[in-house]
């Protein structure tokens, strides 16, 4: 059995929601390309995120993040997409992953995204005084935006990734414009 894919599947959600974890499952298991649009913004600039944050702020790295997903979705190969977990915030980034994609959201509660990245220092919104209470605000602030997505999938704890990996095709075959079963 395989699978051909008409768009460009962008996976969105929170930081540690596990988008690129379950996006190179999920392109591994299409056989379809990868892409991570922090990956291409950090190759393009030269720098980390956090690098590019403290050097030229966070609405500088918004517009170079809409241009590169703009590239990556105008691109001739379709694949899946993982995104920055601010990506879907911006109302022309949304338009512009409907008009181009289809927009899995991976919902994961509060606990499970702080048990994630808890321990990891490439989260510039996260140093701060309290970062786990940064993280509450965060979400909360951004669960009404993600649930506009095309889809969404929930994440438990219990999960693997290749788990999350087959809830996501799941999802994704109630959207025949998007995945075809060959």
């Amino acid at each position: 059995m395989g699978w051909k894919i008409k768009k460009t599947i962008v996976l969105v959600g929170m930081m540690g929601a596990g988008k690129t974890a379950v996006g190179k499952a999920l392109a591994a298991r299409l056989g379809v390309p990868f892409l991570d649009s922090d990956a291409e913004l950090m190759a393009a600039a030269n720098m980390t995120i956090a690098e590019i944050f403290e050097r030229y702020g966070e609405p500088f790295f918004r517009a170079k993040e809409s241009e590169v997903l703009r590239r990556l979705l105008e691109g001739a190969q379709k694949g899946v997409l993982s995104t920055g977990g601010g990506t879907f915030l911006s109302e022309p980034n949304r338009q512009m992953i409907h008009d181009k994609g289809v927009s899995v959201c991976l919902q994961a509660d509060l606990d499970l995204l702080w048990n994630r990245v808890k321990h990891k220092n490439t989260r510039p919104l996260l140093r701060t005084a309290n970062p786990r209470g940064t993280l509450a605000e965060l979400f909360a602030r951004r669960a009404p935006i993600y649930a506009l997505a095309d889809l969404s999938v929930a994440a438990s704890p219990d999960y693997s990734i290749e788990d999350m990996t087959d809830k996501v095709i799941e999802a994704l075959r109630s959207r025949p414009d998007v995945l075809e079963e060959t």
